[in-house]
């Protein structure tokens, strides 16, 4: 079987890495426009109709329109933008998330690709809300640093310039856009403190949650709900702290579509790190619209990855 993929947004840094995975497939046909129709509505209705997939790598207000354009068409879609990512019509693009999750994937015609943020935030969360052992209401902060390939274009452009510094903090205004998907696919009600951070480095992520442990609490419970809940999961993986490191890297799954976690817990036992490390260019990204591409298609799961 081979099945036709059109990458709408080629040429941005997400399309780009999907079209290199893509690329080298025998099972996979890509698409391609010509360079003066890429904003035609004409062309990419035609484009759309000849794929079996379509994958936007575009932003939210032209996903939000290239997905009108594709309505009435039979193509499936996969958005990597953060414009459907809470949509209730759209199947939510983490498939470790739940057997719920998969299935809906496999079976949507519109899947949403989660942000790299929120892939690590949810990854952690979720699991240990369901558990129980974080309430829905918990007051929460989290924080990390990315490399700066995930903001796009403009900033890696400000980066490899020199005039972008070597470190920042942003969202200080407490409206970061993965914070909906992360509130909505961990089960929280109230919504966390979120304020990231770039460094002077090209791809890869970490995410941090820090906890103070209600008493009674043992820091062991939180990871062995983690490995219950990903047990068998191909893309991630629960691992010691003494594998992370006494300094985390967050280079360390670049080129991979891995996505590791690991609880840190403080000597005295009332405390507690979460991290998560990913390639924000792979299973935050690039890497996690193939898998879900894969699963959509009934391919091996894995192939590309």
């Amino acid at each position: 079987m081979t099945a036709k993929v059109f990458i709408d947004g080629e040429v941005g840094t997400t399309g780009l890495q999907i079209r290199e995975r893509l690329a080298r497939r025998a099972d996979i046909q890509l698409l391609s426009i010509a360079p003066e129709h890429r904003k035609d509505p004409a062309a990419r209705a035609e484009i759309y109709a000849q794929a079996d997939v379509a994958i936007l790598c575009l932003p939210d207000d032209a996903a939000k329109e290239s997905a009108a354009l594709a309505e009435a068409l039979p193509v499936r879609l996969i958005d990597a933008s953060t414009a459907h990512r809470v949509h209730p019509d759209w199947a939510f693009g983490f498939p470790e998330l739940s057997p719920a999750h998969r299935a809906a994937i496999v079976a949507a015609k519109r899947v949403s690709n989660p942000g790299c943020w929120s892939t690590c935030a949810i990854g952690l969360l979720a699991p240990l809300v369901s558990a129980g052992l974080i309430a829905r209401n918990a007051a929460l902060t989290i924080s990390g640093v990315s490399g700066y390939s995930g903001g796009g274009k403009a900033l890696i452009a400000e980066f490899e310039a020199g005039t972008a510094g070597n470190h920042f903090l942003y969202g200080l205004d407490h409206k970061h856009k993965h914070l909906p998907e992360i509130a909505a696919h961990a089960g929280l009600t109230a919504k966390p403190i979120f304020i990231p951070s770039v460094g002077h480095y090209a791809q890869g992520m970490i995410v941090q949650i820090p906890l103070h442990l209600p008493a009674g609490q043992n820091p062991a419970a939180y990871r062995a709900a983690l490995e219950s809940h990903y047990a068998g999961a191909r893309f991630v993986r629960v691992v010691d702290p003494a594998e992370v490191g006494p300094r985390a890297n967050p280079e360390r799954l670049n080129g991979t579509n891995m996505m590791e976690l690991s609880v840190h817990p403080g000597a005295d036992g009332d405390r507690l790190v979460l991290l998560a490390c990913l390639d924000n260019l792979g299973k935050g990204a690039s890497g996690a619209a193939v898998q879900n591409l894969n699963l959509m298609l009934g391919m091996e799961e894995g192939a590309g990855l």
